[in-house]
């Protein structure tokens, strides 16, 4: 998941997943302001949280319903 501590949709993320107990690595990019062209790349848009999924798929913002349903169908 690439986000930072300002953004409201990353903190509410970050919170749903860590409530699931899913493993996942936060690329904050606060502190690493580079990884923003990676966080691009992927998702094409400058929006963050950019949640990334093992099967490749990603979400650009993604609504609590949309993340849990997608945690979901890939069994975390």
């Amino acid at each position: 998941m690439y986000g930072a501590a300002w953004c409201g949709d990353c903190r509410r993320s970050k919170r749903l997943l860590d409530t699931r107990g899913v493993e996942y690595v936060y690329v904050d990019l606060d502190a690493d302001p580079a990884k923003a062209d990676d966080a691009k790349a992927i998702s094409g848009r400058t929006n963050i949280p950019v949640v990334v999924f093992p099967d490749g798929e990603h979400f650009v913002e993604p609504t609590d319903r949309e993340l849990t349903a997608k945690l979901e169908a890939v069994g975390l």
